[in-house]
């Protein structure tokens, strides 16, 4: 096989809590994450040599910075990889947005090269591969509802979530990771969200509950600096949505809807404004 091509998916993260730090500085998680029907596409095929990265946004760096070419190199000096590899990345996902773009990306190139190469790579060790490229990585290379803990390696299947709609909104601004953890570390008096009475939640497919227990202590620093995110939150709340929440370090925005019309009225609100609008159903 020369060529393989997959649809990578996002995620929004429907409870983040960071417990701790590592002496090597990685903060311990645990967070609940979730698929949503947003997606990048994702084509790998070899090549004679080297690594070349094409997508159709032409801001997103090809090179070392871009987590897929990341994933394929670190695949190929591990394996031995003789030749190399082109990806095609068509962008659907939010870049910079807390969505998993980037992880999504690299997890589908981790499983593509795998199955082009016939590296006969287990889960076990391509969630060891995934880790090292990121928390959300071995996330990525499954789908549904998980809980995630460790720096994110530690992966727990959960109860679906409740039969819901996402009205997922995304500002067209960035926010880097690197700079909410900064923050975070900052802040004295973390507000932490109750990750287990989420759990609980969801295994007893209280929709409302759910809504109510989720949060990300991630949200506090990024809501002071950028008031867009609570205007969204605002807006999403007075459309129906039982609750809304940043996902990850932001800065996009989702509000639980039980009805897919009060959805639609949520994403209607947004319309005209410079801002990514999608909808997703669990």
């Amino acid at each position: 096989m020369d060529q393989a091509c997959t649809k990578a998916y996002g995620k929004v993260n429907i409870g983040l809590d960071v417990t701790g730090r590592r002496d090597d500085g990685y903060h311990l998680v645990k967070m609940i994450l979730q698929t949503v029907d947003l997606y990048d596409e994702i084509c790998v095929r070899k090549q004679e040599e080297g690594i070349t990265v094409q997508t159709n946004k032409p801001f997103l760096p090809t090179d070392e910075r871009n987590l897929a070419y990341k994933a394929a190199k670190m695949l190929m000096d591990a394996y031995d990889i003789p030749g190399g590899v082109r990806i095609d990345i068509g962008k659907n996902i939010p870049i910079a947005a807390g969505m998993a773009g980037g992880s999504t990306d690299a997890a589908a190139v981790l499983k593509l090269m795998n199955e082009i190469f016939e590296l006969e790579i287990d889960s076990e060790e391509m969630d060891r591969l995934a880790v090292k490229l990121g928390a959300d990585v071995p996330f990525c290379l499954r789908k549904g509802t998980y809980l995630a803990e460790g720096i994110g390696e530690e992966l727990t299947k959960l109860p679906d979530m409740p039969h819901c709609y996402l009205a997922i909104i995304n500002p067209h601004f960035g926010i880097s990771t690197k700079w909410s953890y900064e923050q975070l570390d900052k802040t004295p008096d973390i507000k932490h969200p109750d990750i287990d009475q989420i759990i609980s939640a969801m295994g007893a497919q209280d929709l409302e509950r759910v809504s109510l227990e989720m949060g990300n202590v991630l949200e506090r620093a990024a809501l002071g600096k950028y008031p867009q995110i609570q205007e969204i939150k605002d807006k999403l709340k007075s459309a129906g949505a039982l609750g809304t929440l940043m996902s990850g370090s932001g800065p996009t925005v989702f509000g639980i809807f039980a009805e897919e019309e009060e959805c639609n009225q949520g994403l209607e609100l947004f319309k005209g404004e410079a801002y990514g609008r999608f909808k997703s159903q669990l």
